[in-house]
This record gives C-alpha cells, sequence and structure tokens, in this order.
C-alpha cells in the first residue's frame, strides 16, 4: 500500500469525546502510520444549534493527551484547507444545485408543522414512524409535486427550503465493507434524507461525501451506527460523478456496555462509576463536569492500548502494546464485527501494566500533580523513593496518593479498634521500650531498624507479627502500605517515635 493513504476524523464539537470516538482516531491513526499515509481531523460544525464554545478545543486537547496528532487539521492547515465544515459552506450549494439539476434531489419548502401533521396523519400500526420518502414525497411541498413556476415564485420570496436527496425505488445498493464484506441495502428503505438546510449548511450526508472527494480521503472509518446511511452516501457518490473515487468503507463494531446489553453510553458510566470520556468535560449550559480517564488517573498509553484491544486483535496472545508495536502491528482485517464489551476493571489492569513499565522518573511529574491537587507538595528526591516504594500497589496514577500520602503527614484517622482488639500491657511496654532503643540509632535505615526491631521483640517474649499490626496502623492509619520498615526510614526517626506516642495515646482513651 502506498503513502496516498488518506483518512480522517470528523467529530462535531458538540460535547465530551467519548471512548467510542477516540478509538475511532485509534483505527485511522494506526491505519494510516501502518501504512505510511496522512491522517486528517475535519470538524463537522455544520449543525449550528448543537455546537458547544470550547468542544473543539477539547477534542484538539484530548487528541494531543492521547498522542494521536493529525497530520492536516483546522489548527495545522493543509493542502485541503479549510478543514472546518462551517468555513466551507460556500462549497456545498454547488453540488446541491447539481443534484437538483440532474433529478437527483429537490427543494423542499415544508414548514415544520406540516411535517408533524404528515407524521400524524400516515401513523399506523403497521408504520409507527412515516417518513419523508418516494410514498409520502408527493403529497408534500416540494419542487416534485408543485409545478416550476410555483417553485421559482417560493424561492423568489424568499420562502425557507432544505435539499432533499431523491432515494430511488426499487433499487439495491451494495459496497464491500472492509471488516464486514459485502453489504446490500433496499434503496425503498430509506428517507428522503436533507442534505442543505435552510441556513444553507449542508447537513453530514452531503457534507461527508464532498469533503472527502475534494480532501482525496481514500478510507472511511466509522461507526457501525452509520450502516444505515450508507446507501444515501453511496448513492451521492454516484450521483456526483465521483463513484471511481469513493473511499474504501470500514464500520467500525460498537463499544457495549460490560454486560453486552447495547452500546455504552455516558449514563452507564455516570451509573456503573467509571469514565466514558477521554479527559473530563464541563457542559458550559449546566456547569456539570464529567471526569475522563486522565483524570480517573490513567495514562495516555494506557488508555491507547485499552482502546486498541476493544474490537481488535493481532495474532499473538500479546496483551500490552506501546504505540509503536500498535503501528506496527495494526491491519483493519483483524477488527472484529461484533461489539466489544468494556470492563472497567480490565481497563485499570492495563493501567497497572503501563505503570510498572514506566520509569520512576517519567511518573514523578504525573504523580506529583495527584499530591499537588491534596495539598502536598513533597520535593522530587523524596517522591521518587514513595514512588519506587508503592508503584506495585497502584493501578491509577490517583492510588498514588491514597497508597503514600503517609510519607508525608500523619494520618488523621488511625484503625485503633483492630489494636484494641488484642492489645495487652505487654505490648504497650514493649513500643515503650522499642522507642528509647531505637533513639539509639545512629544511621537510620531499613536495616537498622528492623534488626532494632527484633532485638526488642526478643527481649520481651513477643512473636514479631503481634506487634507489627500495630506499628504498621501507628505509622499508617489502616492495615496498608508498602514494608514498614521502609516507611519508618523515610518518615524519620522523630516523626516515627511521635506516630508511635500519637497512637498509645488514642488506645489509652
Amino acid at each position: 500500500m502506498t503513502n496516498d493513504v488518506r483518512v480522517r476524523f470528523a467529530p462535531s464539537p458538540t460535547g465530551g469525546l467519548h471512548l467510542g470516538g477516540v478509538r475511532t482516531v485509534l483505527f485511522n491513526y494506526l491505519f494510516a502510520k501502518h501504512t505510511g499515509g496522512k491522517f486528517i481531523l475535519r470538524i463537522e460544525d455544520t449543525d449550528r444549534t448543537r455546537y458547544v464554545e470550547g468542544a473543539e478545543q477539547y477534542i484538539y486537547d484530548c487528541l494531543a493527551w492521547c498522542g494521536l496528532n493529525p497530520d492536516e487539521s483546522p489548527l495545522l492547515g493543509g493542502e485541503y484547507a479549510p478543514y472546518r465544515q462551517s468555513e466551507r459552506k460556500d462549497i456545498y450549494r454547488q453540488y446541491a444545485e447539481q443534484l437538483i439539476a440532474q433529478g437527483n434531489a429537490y427543494y423542499a419548502f415544508d414548514t415544520s408543522e406540516e411535517l408533524e401533521q404528515m407524521r400524524a396523519n400516515l401513523k399506523s400500526e403497521q408504520n409507527p414512524s412515516p417518513q419523508y420518502d418516494h410514498k409520502t414525497r408527493m403529497s408534500m411541498r416540494n419542487s416534485l409535486s408543485l409545478t416550476n413556476e410555483e417553485v421559482e415564485k417560493l424561492i423568489e420570496s424568499g420562502a425557507p427550503y432544505v435539499v432533499r436527496i431523491k432515494m430511488p425505488e426499487n433499487e439495491r445498493v451494495g459496497f464491500t465493507d472492509m471488516i464486514r464484506g459485502h453489504i446490500e441495502n433496499e434503496t425503498e428503505l430509506v428517507d428522503d434524507k436533507v442534505l442543505l438546510k435552510a441556513d444553507g449548511m449542508p447537513t453530514y450526508h452531503l457534507a461527508v461525501v464532498v469533503d472527502d472527494y475534494l480532501m482525496k480521503i481514500t478510507h472511511a472509518f466509522r461507526g457501525e451506527e452509520w450502516l444505515p446511511s450508507a446507501p444515501v452516501h453511496i448513492l451521492l457518490w454516484k450521483y456526483l460523478g465521483w463513484e471511481a473515487e469513493m473511499p474504501q468503507w470500514a464500520h467500525l463494531p460498537l463499544i457495549l456496555k460490560p454486560d453486552g446489553n447495547g452500546k455504552l453510553s455516558k449514563r452507564d458510566g455516570q451509573r456503573l462509576g467509571f469514565p466514558v470520556f477521554a479527559m473530563s468535560w464541563t457542559d458550559p449550559s449546566t456547569g456539570e463536569t464529567i471526569n475522563g480517564f486522565k483524570e480517573e488517573g490513567f495514562l495516555p498509553e494506557a488508555f491507547v492500548n485499552i482502546l486498541a484491544m476493544l474490537g481488535w486483535k493481532d495474532d499473538s496472545e500479546q496483551e500490552i502494546f506501546s504505540m509503536q508495536e500498535l503501528i506496527d502491528k495494526f491491519s483493519i482485517d483483524r477488527v472484529h464485527k461484533g461489539g466489544a464489551k468494556f470492563d472497567y476493571d480490565k481497563a485499570k489492569w492495563f493501567n497497572q501494566q503501563h505503570i510498572q513499565q514506566k520509569s520512576n522518573e517519567d511518573l514523578l511529574p504525573l504523580v506529583k500533580s495527584f499530591f499537588e491537587k491534596e495539598g502536598v507538595t513533597p520535593d522530587d528526591e523524596s517522591l521518587l523513593q514513595v514512588i519506587s516504594l508503592i508503584k506495585e500497589r497502584c493501578q491509577l496514577l490517583t492510588d498514588f496518593w491514597p497508597q503514600g500520602h503517609f510519607f508525608f503527614k500523619s494520618p488523621s484517622d488511625i484503625d485503633t479498634d483492630t489494636i484494641k482488639a488484642k492489645w495487652t500491657d505487654e505490648k504497650k511496654t514493649f513500643f515503650n521500650d522499642w522507642m528509647e532503643t531505637f533513639a539509639n540509632i545512629t544511621d537510620w535505615n531499613s536495616e537498622q531498624i528492623e534488626a532494632s526491631f527484633n532485638e526488642t521483640t526478643a527481649k520481651h517474649s513477643l512473636k514479631k507479627g503481634e506487634v507489627m499490626l500495630p506499628l504498621r496502623i501507628m505509622l499508617v492509619g489502616g492495615k496498608y502500605g508498602p514494608g514498614v520498615y521502609d516507611i519508618a526510614a523515610h518518615i524519620g526517626k522523630e516523626e516515627t517515635k511521635n506516630r508511635i506516642i500519637s497512637a498509645l495515646q488514642l488506645i489509652e482513651e
């Protein structure tokens, strides 16, 4: 395959970027890079009623975080600029007019009330959702049912109108999908889609065909929810005389809810307690903020790895991939037809593997940012030591704080109930004696601390396990954390002593 390959991702700036959208970006990106082609970002902002301020910048930020950088975009420009559809408005009308002149499209002057009336009049048990199609078009106000004079008069008077495709009757439109093989649709089952809206803006149907043609897109990858629209797009390619340049299609499988029951949505994430957006999104109209994978503590390379495995697998048992490995191994023929169930526990496992692979130095600025959010700014050397001690325990970057906060501040809550359950005067005596003993340690490190602890337990005829758990709880607050001697070594002699004294006071209360 030559480097003439050109793929695109064309999102609408209407809100948060769903992980299904990012996976579409990823598969486009991997295919382009694997083949030496180009990945284009095009903003489809023709629906001004759904446009959300800040959403376009959010798309750029998400792709940058994921490392999925386009070769051409509204920000970068390129040979086929502009890449924002609202700036290409004048381009689309000429093609809509061409379709009308050929008899493949028509003007429709129906008001929203007339459309509602048609649906109400024709609604029946056999046809619960009447459409604007070959059965109904001649009973509506359009350039097929009206005379040329009537049409000209309406246009001259400034009457609002849309342009609709005239779907043929009793035809089958077929194409070869790179994932699903040959697919055929019956044209009479598809309504006369609007191509140009009353405000002069194109709908997705017209704009996607025109832009793909003019930008020389060779492969179009999109979600399977677009399959019902495929016959409209294929006919437009044919009617506009561009059939030979039509891109190869691939309709990607859905990302499903964890139980496999339907498409994963934002509401599912909120209901089940996991993110579905790449990065946090704040709805400007409601002020509601929904956390994304980044804010929940995922590494971008892990997030990309997770998405790649939702619907694609190479011919090995490998699961952990770097971006370069994904580029090298990706092929569209190994994308599955069936939907992929999203498993959040598995997603966290992927993240944990990538955390383990990352050096402590690379993790430092990421972990530090989460500590700073908690009001703690540790010095780099100290935090590096902590990262090395707790790294294996962390699935998410957000885990570093609960797993390591006690290295930098005394625990505010101590699980004294667990200590009290088996507390004795002998243990109290042991801790008081040990504090006197370790006061003499000159080289305060984990080996010396352990030796001193073992010596004192032997002296008091105690088993290490009897006093080890109380010590951990005194230093940490609960039954967790890395090696207890490492913790004591890191927080220092005085802090170790102070935490033991404070705990002993609480136990005696």
